[in-house]
């Protein structure tokens, strides 16, 4: 649905986004993540035809935004990082006021306002001046803007920057439930989000791609030290660090305190095969150990991101 190649973007001399290359399917939520300054707001503006590549091609719907622009918003609705309301109009006035503008005919707009109004929680504000709400009912409102001519793509710049954890939580469900039927991209910092919401995860640094694909494709192929937590009974330290430690693929063994006497805890740093828990197993059982735990632990996108991300 989305095609992006070899985009690119200066400000002077500064590369802001350097020939990124992007392919989102029809019906995939996509979270662009990465620092600040990363390179992730001007991608979406570029991608809603706010600001101009310097090099590169747009396509979406097979429809380029530099010959078929106005075709092409038709398609997105666009949140940006600060919802650009009216805070003195009623949040219905301004609904009302965006549907107008959009070219929609009465009937269709109070059908419109009054369904929008159920998928972001409005109900019960409609009454109210934009300006006295929270600010995360006006990213609900925001978002109400964004969607009012029930684009197939819906482009979200950093849509829980600021809100309290209720309020994240709120708007991620919406997220989610607009994702069953649209298109979503959407670009946060907050790693947590991104796991939650996303089918499939962007890491840019310096504006090129460091990383794409689901959470757990990402912990998968991440690579690097990983480690490996092995609990045993009847060992003795230094003869189960050696017979340990001699296994290619583990890089070092370390003794983890524990409140049992008996039980030999050890933690293992490990880079070598992903079958390196068969090899540590027939170890154990080549001796008299009793195997109490045997368990790897996980990377986190944490660690993946600052691992992609941190300066050199």
């Amino acid at each position: 649905m989305i095609h992006v190649e070899k985009l690119t973007k200066f400000y002077g001399s500064f590369c802001a986004v350097d020939q990124i290359d992007l392919d989102v399917s029809r019906g995939e939520i996509t979270g662009l993540l990465g620092p600040n300054g990363a390179g992730k707001t001007t991608t979406l503006r570029m991608l809603t035809g706010y600001l101009a590549p310097t090099s590169g091609t747009i396509r979406i719907n097979d429809l380029s935004i530099d010959d078929d622009a106005l075709a092409v918003k038709k398609l997105i609705g666009y949140l940006p990082e600060s919802a650009p309301l009216y805070h003195n109009m009623l949040v219905y006035d301004y609904l009302d006021y965006v549907a107008g503008i959009r070219g929609m005919q009465s009937r269709r707009k109070a059908e419109r306002i009054h369904e929008l109004a159920d998928l972001c929680g409005l109900s019960g504000i409609m009454h109210k001046t934009v300006g006295e709400l929270s600010k995360g009912l006006k990213q609900r409102v925001g978002l109400a803007h964004a969607m009012m001519e029930d684009p197939q793509i819906l482009i979200l710049d950093e849509p829980t920057s600021g809100l309290d954890p209720n309020q994240i939580v709120e708007i991620r469900d919406i997220i989610r439930r607009i994702g069953r039927e649209k298109t979503v991209i959407l670009s946060t910092h907050i790693l947590s989000e991104a796991e939650a919401a996303c089918d499939r995860i962007v890491i840019i640094d310096k504006g090129r791609i460091a990383a794409d694909g689901s959470t757990e494709s990402l912990k998968q192929g991440s690579g690097g030290e990983h480690t490996i937590h092995l609990s045993l009974l009847g060992a003795d330290f230094e003869e189960a660090s050696r017979a340990i430690g001699a296994i290619d693929g583990v890089s070092r063994v370390e003794r983890v305190e524990g409140a049992n006497v008996d039980e030999l805890r050890l933690r293992i740093f490990a880079g070598g095969p992903d079958r390196l828990r068969e090899k540590i197993y027939a170890c154990v059982k080549a001796t008299d150990w009793i195997m109490v735990e045997l368990t790897q632990e996980g990377k986190s996108l944490e660690k993946i991101f600052r691992d992609l991300t941190r300066e050199v």
